[in-house]
């Protein structure tokens, strides 16, 4: 049964570092972890609690809206916010204190996104450039031959006509020589390295990733266990002769390299060669996640890693949420044609497809169609002008000692940010202001960690936006 809590918070400090919303954040997990707020207890509304504690009602929202993200509180609607009934109590140390926001932050899965899209948010691709027209005749078409075969329970390595048509879009697009049988249908990018660590990798094994890299690729290597080595990125990518050289070896290394997570660069032909001549020489694993590998600005985009792999040691993971809609929840992972049978019984075993047949029919009718293809080629010929659009309005309105970087591609900006200068707090300050840029240091792994804000153009579809960010920047540096 749920109760209504009578909360103990007394005025926030305006002078503290942390933000108002982190301080309301902070002291509801202290509740939690002193019992004080119990499974079940409704906490009061954010327009009665932004009230009592002389805040905006946004701040209050949130905070709120950042523990329903973690698990901690649950929105029920017009029955309010509570604490998970199925929340276990965060562990206490000896002292008063409840989990705080600095481990939480730190923690390898640290990257929070806000529940509602937000400007220069990252990994959504332009979302009002979808060509919703098309996808709806496809689904009415598909709605209405329906058969009961239909109904039934996916392939569990995903349906057969979207398999065959990735395979033929990757031979032509990505310069890969797959077959159909090679292509396993995911629901993202951690279902796809789970599948990977299922089938090939054990517990205790090493694995390369590139610092800094993409936080959930850790995270997910780290619930299996696996002893994680960063490999340093410079303007070539990962410095794979470093790694060689100074590491114990390793089982797998996942590498991104068609525009580095986050900083974009390419890895140079030289240590893509030299990546594949040790994998072979060493029987190790590379998984190649080419996330957004179809948008270069400065050239034609460069094939994958994977179409130079002649002894079959590369794993190729793609996705459709950075091209077509998060919400989509679809991927893929083409494995090497030695180890399909692996896959294909751990697939069995442990995985369905992740995604219903409606959707990866959707798409296999996109891809043929023609659709898909016309669809990746607007999409870069717009974000190339959304972003020249960002970068001139940014270096029009941001303070001296800011840069951005000009990557080749990709779907994000680096902006770099002017020495003692500490990302992770100017990032929670302009999130407050309702923009969701990352901090870069959170990418990094080794210490010192590197300094500067990631932010996505492709829904920035006008120059006031980028200088509306750049004088939020100016106001909180000065």
């Amino acid at each position: 049964m749920m109760t209504s809590y009578s909360h103990p918070f007394t005025a926030l400090d305006g002078q503290l570092g942390s933000p108002l919303y982190r301080q309301i954040y902070d002291r509801v997990l202290a509740a939690i972890a002193a019992e004080t707020l119990c499974s079940g207890d409704r906490l009061p509304s954010a327009r009665a609690l932004a009230k009592e504690l002389g805040v905006a009602r946004g701040t209050v929202e949130l905070a709120y809206s950042l523990l329903t993200s973690e698990g901690y509180l649950l929105a029920l609607g017009q029955k309010g916010t509570v604490v998970n009934p199925e929340l276990q109590k965060p562990p206490m140390s000896g002292t008063t204190l409840p989990v705080s926001s600095e481990v939480i932050e730190n923690s390898p899965d640290a990257l929070w996104r806000p529940p509602h899209l937000l400007p220069f948010q990252m990994g959504v691709p332009a979302l009002d450039e979808f060509p919703r027209k098309i996808w709806a005749r496809l689904g009415a078409r598909y709605l209405r031959g329906m058969r009961s075969g239909d109904l039934d329970y996916p392939s569990p390595h995903g349906l057969p006509a979207l398999r065959s048509a990735i395979a033929s879009y990757l031979q032509v697009s990505r310069g890969i020589d797959c077959g159909a049988h090679q292509v396993f249908i995911t629901s993202g990018w951690r279902s796809s390295l789970s599948l990977v660590a299922h089938t090939l990798l054990h517990a205790g094994d090493r694995a390369w990733v590139e610092d800094p890299g993409y936080p959930t690729t850790r995270q997910v290597l780290r619930q299996f266990g696996m002893a994680l080595e960063a490999v340093p990125v410079d303007a070539e990518g990962m410095d794979v002769e470093q790694a060689i050289a100074w590491s114990q070896g390793a089982q797998v290394v996942m590498v991104t390299p068609g525009h580095q997570s986050p900083l974009s660069m390419a890895l140079s032909l030289p240590r893509r060669q030299l990546l594949l001549d040790w994998a072979a020489r060493n029987g190790a694993w590379v998984v190649e996640d080419d996330y957004d590998g179809e948008y270069r600005y400065v050239s034609r985009p460069l094939p994958a890693l994977a179409s130079l792999d002649r002894n079959g040691r590369v794993l190729y993971a793609g996705t459709f949420s950075k091209v077509l809609f998060p919400g989509i929840r679809l991927a893929y992972l083409v494995v090497p044609q030695s180890q399909v049978a692996a896959f294909e019984r751990v697939g069995r075993a442990l995985f369905s497809a992740g995604s219903p047949s409606i959707t990866q029919a959707l798409v296999a009718e996109f891809i043929a169609e023609g659709h898909f293809t016309r669809h990746i080629q607007r999409m870069r010929r717009l974000y190339s002008e959304r972003r020249e659009l960002t970068i001139d309005a940014l270096e029009r309105s941001l303070p001296k000692g800011m840069r951005v970087e000009r990557s080749p591609g990709g779907m994000h900006l680096v902006l770099r940010l002017p020495e003692g200068v500490s990302d992770t707090a100017l990032a929670e300050q302009l999130l407050t202001r309702g923009m969701a840029v990352q901090p870069l240091s959170r990418w990094s792994v080794s210490s010192p960690r590197q300094s500067g804000l990631l932010l996505s153009f492709t829904n920035c579809a006008s120059a006031a936006q980028g200088e509306q960010l750049g004088a939020l920047i100016n106001h909180a540096l000065s």
